[in-house]
C-alpha cells in the first residue's frame, strides 16, 4: 500500500476545492469536505497504529562476558575472530569490547565484551550451535569466562 504524505493529501484536497470553485468536475463542496475529513481521520488512525506497533517492540538482550586470559595476543588471534563470526552468523552484534576501566569495586577482568541480541532464545541458539561449541573449545584453553545477560529497556 502506498504511503501518501500529509503534504500530498493536503494538495489533493486543495486541488479538488479549486476544481469545484472553478466549476470543473462534478463534485459538490460537501463531497470535498467529506473527503478532507476522511483523509484527516485516516492520518490519525495511521499515526495511532504506528505508535502502537512501536510500543510492542521487544527490548534487546545484552550479553556481557568478562574474560580472564594470560595471553591476550594468542586469544585475539586464535579465538576472537572465530567467536565473532559465530556471533554475527547467529544474529548477534558486538557493541563494546576491550580493556575495561575500573570505576569502583573489584578490578575488572582483562577484557570485557558486550553483545546485543533480539532475544534470550537467540542467545541460547547461538551458544548451542556446533560452530560456537567448536570455537569455545579453543577459547576455554586460552581464557576463563564469566558471562551473564541483562534485559534492555523499552524505548
Amino acid at each position: 500500500m502506498a504511503v501518501i504524505s500529509r503534504r500530498h493529501k493536503s494538495a489533493a484536497v486543495i486541488e479538488m476545492v479549486c476544481m469545484v470553485r472553478q466549476g470543473r468536475g462534478n463534485m459538490k463542496i460537501q463531497h470535498v469536505a467529506g473527503l478532507a475529513v476522511s483523509m484527516t481521520v485516516g492520518v490519525g488512525i495511521g499515526a495511532i497504529a504506528v505508535q502502537s506497533l512501536h510500543a510492542q517492540a521487544k527490548p534487546p538482550v545484552y550479553y556481557i562476558t568478562e574474560i580472564d586470559t594470560s595471553s591476550l595476543d594468542t586469544y585475539m588471534k586464535d579465538y576472537a575472530p572465530v567467536a565473532q563470526k559465530t556471533i554475527k552468523d547467529s544474529g548477534g552484534r558486538v557493541v563494546a569490547a576491550g580493556v575495561p576501566q575500573s570505576v569502583e569495586g573489584d578490578p575488572p577482568k582483562a577484557r570485557v565484551v558486550v553483545l546485543v541480541w533480539d532475544s534470550a532464545e537467540k542467545i541460547q541458539a547461538w551458544r548451542g550451535s556446533a560452530e560456537y561449541k567448536a570455537a569455545r573449545e579453543t577459547g576455554d584453553k586460552l581464557a576463563k569466562f564469566r558471562s551473564y545477560t541483562v534485559n534492555g529497556l523499552s524505548q
